[in-house]
Formats: structure tokens, sequence, C-alpha cells
């Protein structure tokens, strides 16, 4: 026997084995520390998103107040011996008052969605009733609108684990969004389409309209907080669907054509969510927008309490074939 060969070879055999030991380890470290992030930073959310859930609620106290006393305004002004177009003028401007109240409110409750945290509670439902529930109660926005409104789902059950009002909510907000752009746009034909398709590991649930598409570049930043192209839009609506898709552990993806309409495709497992939440992105922009709220707060109560408290203080089922081809579905 050759030993100073047996003897290479078996430190040859140490260093290799030492070296994907300490790979290993090393690769177990990252996930420890990346775990440990998460942890840290989900903390961070929540005890945000509790504060500034709390200073939404006082906030909304007051509206909801405003929004009654708008209400009995505008019945004793109609019961006063005013002129009428004394009445008409003054029933105009609380109704403004009113209407703006209400926008708030809604902004409010758009934003406790956004910031709060999303608690899931999947069970196993036949997809195919969330859709026709949705569509049924949608249809009258739609006809007011001119605004053709079609379902295309399977005739057998599609069964998957999903919490449904969530899901109710994020497909709600993809129809608004569409009927918005159409309208906006004052598109000759508005239709809109919701299908359902089955795929071996998830559903994917279609929302399609023949509005003026969306351009490539704005794709991504569409679902990014107050980012709207509508006047008077919160900017959360697609923030919030896909928070909402994301805590599936499933993914919304868009197809658009200019001057022939949009696709947004939500998958969803079949499965269900996972045990761990997904983390990213939209995370980041819940982080940072409630940090400058509570930045902009701590400088506000600075400025002010010195001056308060004196010197001594120190300081239908339808097939219908859309105009533009979508890619991947």
């Amino acid at each position: 026997m050759d030993w100073g060969s047996f003897a290479i070879g078996a430190s040859a055999g140490c260093a290799t084995a030492l070296l994907a030991a300490a790979s290993l380890i090393t690769r177990r470290l990252v996930r420890l520390r990346l775990a440990e992030e998460r942890a840290r930073r989900q903390e961070r959310l929540a005890e945000l998103g509790a504060l500034t859930g709390g200073l939404a609620h006082e906030i909304k106290n007051p509206l909801s107040t405003i929004g009654l006393n708008v209400q009995l305004a505008s019945e004793a002004i109609h019961d006063s011996p005013l002129a009428e177009a004394d009445k008409l003028t003054l029933v105009r401007r609380i109704e403004t008052v009113g209407r703006e109240a209400s926008r708030l409110a809604n902004i409010l409750n758009d934003f406790l969605r956004f910031a709060g945290r999303v608690k899931l509670a999947p069970a196993d439902v036949d997809t195919r009733e969330i859709i026709e529930e949705l569509v049924d109660f949608y249809r009258p926005q739609c006809e007011l609108q001119r605004v053709i409104l079609r379902a295309d789902i399977p005739t057998t059950p599609v069964s998957a684990r999903v919490d449904p009002a969530l899901v109710k909510q994020a497909l709600l907000n993809l129809l608004i969004n569409a009927t918005q752009a159409m309208v906006a746009a004052d598109s000759p034909a508005r239709e809109l389409l919701v299908r359902l398709e089955v795929e071996p590991t998830a559903i994917c649930i279609h929302v399609t309209d023949t509005g003026p598409g969306i351009p490539a570049e704005k794709h991504a930043e569409i679902f990014r907080p107050y980012v709207t192209g509508r006047k008077g839009g919160s900017g959360l609506g697609l923030a919030v669907t896909r928070r909402i898709i994301e805590e599936h552990g499933g993914r919304i993806d868009i197809y658009s054509e200019l001057g022939k309409g949009s696709d947004f495709a939500v998958r969803l497992p079949i499965a269900g969510p996972s045990e761990t939440p997904n983390t990213g992105d939209d995370d980041d922009a819940r982080k940072t927008i409630l940090d400058r709220l509570f930045k902009r707060a701590e400088r506000t109560s600075l400025a002010i309490t010195p001056a308060l408290s004196g010197p001594s203080v120190p300081p239908a089922h339808s097939n219908q074939s859309f105009a533009f081809k979508r890619s991947g579905t």
C-alpha cells in the first residue's frame, strides 16, 4: 500500500468534507438571519399597523359625526322657510361636505386594509360560487356605467382552499379598477369578462376588460401604494389586491395591449396558503409609508407641544373573445 497516496487522499477527503460542512453551516446561518429579519420586520409592521389602525379609527369617529350632522342639516334646510333657490344652494354645499367626508372614510378604510395585518380564514370552497356571487353583486354597477359583464366558469366544481371574503374583495377591486378605466377613457365597447381556469396546482381567475390598456412600463408601478391614474382615487385598491393574493401564496400577472384592453390573471394555489406568510416589496412599501407617517406625527408633536405648554417646558356565462391576445394564458 502506498501510504503517501493514502494520506494525501484522506487529507483531500477531509478537506472536502470540511468545506461541505462549512458551506452547509453558512447556508443555514444565512437562512437563520433571513428568518430573524423577517420576524423583526413582521413585528415592526404589526406594531406600526396597530398604532396606525388606532389613529385611523379615531379619525373615522368624527367623520361619522360629520356625516350624521350633514344629513340633519340638509333636512333642516329643506324644512326651513328659506326661498327655494337659497335652499338649493345651501343643500349643494352641505352635500359637498358629506361627499368629502365619505371619501375620506373610504380612503381610511383602504389604508386600514393595506396597513393592517391580513388575517386569512381559508376554507375549502367551490370557487365558482365566489365568482357567481361577485358577478351578481357587481352587475347593477356595470349596468349604470353601460358595461357588459360576463362570467366564464367551468360546469363542474372547482375546489380550492381560500378565504372567500378576501378573494371577493381582491377581485372586486380589479372589477372596479377596470370599470373606471373604461369609463374614464370613454371606451366605445365596454366589456368585462371574469373567467375561471384550472391549472395543475392552482386556479387562475382572469379579469379582462376592453379598456385603454396599460403601458408595459407601468405594469409594476400600478400595484404600488398611492399610485393612481384616477382623480380622487386612493391609490390603494390594487396594492390591497396584491397583498391579499400574495398572502394566499399566489401571484397576479398583467397582460395588456394599448387601445385594446387588459387582462389581470390571479393565480391561487389549490392547496391553500402556506404557513409562512409572504414578505417582499409590499411589506417594504408598508413599512416606508408607516415610518413616514409616524415621523411626521412626531415632528408635528414636537412643534406643537412647546407652544401649548409655555416657556417652562423644554423644546351570465360566455366564451367572449376579446380583441387582444394574452400571452401565457
